[in-house]
């Protein structure tokens, strides 16, 4: 059996093979991310005499840059393996004398292989792909989204401080068309109460009409916003005004797509009380193949929800923290869910009332509940059945 570990990068790649006793077969070799320097590495196969049914490639899941070699490989009948560099790092401090570099990495992943000291990450579904991939773009999207809205509203405390409190939403359908109109008090007041009554009336659907747009022209009469360069305050916020009408029409479509390969994918993690399809989409494809993970406290790990203790000699730290080592995606998804499972869930919210009870904080609380939230999707992604809350033994009684 030999073994054989690839070093990812951007644009070359490093990769050692050994044999069973964990000799080199030769210096590692560097070859290039595309389809001939993959081939580079074929040719040291067969010149081994190396097949599919002898060797065990791993590599670490650096990035996006592995993708296309798994896939070149797994597709030629390969077993490839994909490490978390987490284990690879754990695994590397065992060779002390050994200097951190790429060639040596792509000696120790290949060890790792040999021993069987890592718990891969499985990709044979494609949809798990595509759902990541549309889960992160979404991310990106609603990040994209919300730095778009901090600008405006950075811009309008200069122009016209008093807006925000004209609107119970600036970024609702009515202020985003009122906006686009009249970015500045002087817009405003440069149009007639009438035009600005039907901008209103109809962005609102008769919701808004004159004496919303008196207010406003009284409003922008005595702003206390500055009077200068106008224009390019002007200019700037009718053009983040445009980027979030169509970042949110984007989204829109987005999660949309997602909810169709979420429900194809997986039926049941949207029965967790707390997890919609975006977040359940997000959690589903971050945790991959769950068979990977034996107990639920690998699954809290894998996420960074586990909490680090600080200790030296006798000292043992009170203020502990979550790791937040694992994925941010999916610690970021459990999270928000663990935030609405607290208030709304029989047993979530129990717990977390009781945590309260004793004087926890409520973000400590709702770690803690975070971390209970994994135990769950363990269970119902490993059993494959439906989440069935049960009621706490007080609400039991009464009935």
């Amino acid at each position: 059996m030999f073994y054989c570990g690839i070093d990812i990068a951007k644009y070359k790649h490093e990769a050692s093979v050994i044999d069973m006793s964990g000799k080199a077969l030769s210096n590692s070799i560097t070859f290039a991310n595309d389809r001939q320097g993959c081939e580079k590495v074929l040719a040291i196969f067969e010149k081994s005499e190396i097949t599919p049914d002898n060797i065990v490639i791993g590599m670490e899941a650096t990035g996006h840059y592995w993708l296309s070699v798994y896939t070149f490989f797994l597709e030629l009948g390969y077993t490839v393996k994909v490490i978390n560099p987490i284990q690879s790092e754990a695994f590397r401090k065992m060779y002390i004398r050994q200097t951190k570099n790429d060639s040596k990495d792509s000696y120790i992943i290949a060890q790792i292989m040999r021993f069987g000291e890592y718990s891969a990450t499985s990709l044979s579904e494609e949809n798990i792909i595509a759902l990541r991939q549309l889960s992160r773009y979404r991310l990106a999207l609603v990040d994209a989204c919300g730095d778009c809205k901090r600008r405006v509203i950075a811009l309008l405390d200069q122009v016209f401080p008093e807006y925000d409190k004209l609107f119970s939403d600036t970024f609702g359908k009515t202020s985003s068309e009122l906006l686009l109109n009249c970015p500045t008090p002087e817009d405003m007041l440069a149009v007639s109460t009438r035009k600005l009554t039907n901008i209103l009336n109809k962005a609102s659907r008769g919701r808004f009409g004159k004496e919303k747009a008196e207010e406003l022209k009284d409003a922008a009469k005595n702003t206390f916003g500055i009077a200068f360069a106008k224009d390019a305050f002007s200019f700037q916020i009718k053009q983040l005004i445009q980027q979030i009408i169509f970042t949110e029409k984007q989204l829109s479509e987005l999660e949309e797509q997602i909810a169709n390969l979420l429900h194809e994918t997986n039926q049941y993690i949207t029965t967790i009380t707390g997890i919609g399809d975006v977040l359940g989409a997000i959690i589903v494809s971050e945790i991959g193949d769950i068979n990977r993970f034996e107990r639920p406290n690998q699954l809290v790990a894998f996420a960074g929800l586990d909490v680090t203790v600080k200790q030296s000699g006798e000292f043992s730290g009170t203020k502990n923290r979550i790791s937040k080592r694992g994925s941010p995606y999916l610690r970021r998804a459990i999270w928000l869910a663990a935030q609405r499972a607290a208030f709304c869930d029989p047993i979530l919210s129990e717990y977390y009332q009781s945590l309260k009870a004793r004087g926890k904080h409520h973000l400590t609380a709702v770690g803690a509940v975070a971390r209970k939230l994994c135990n769950i999707i363990f269970v119902i992604l490993k059993e494959n059945r439906p989440y069935l809350p049960i009621p706490p033994k007080k609400s039991q009684n009464l009935s």
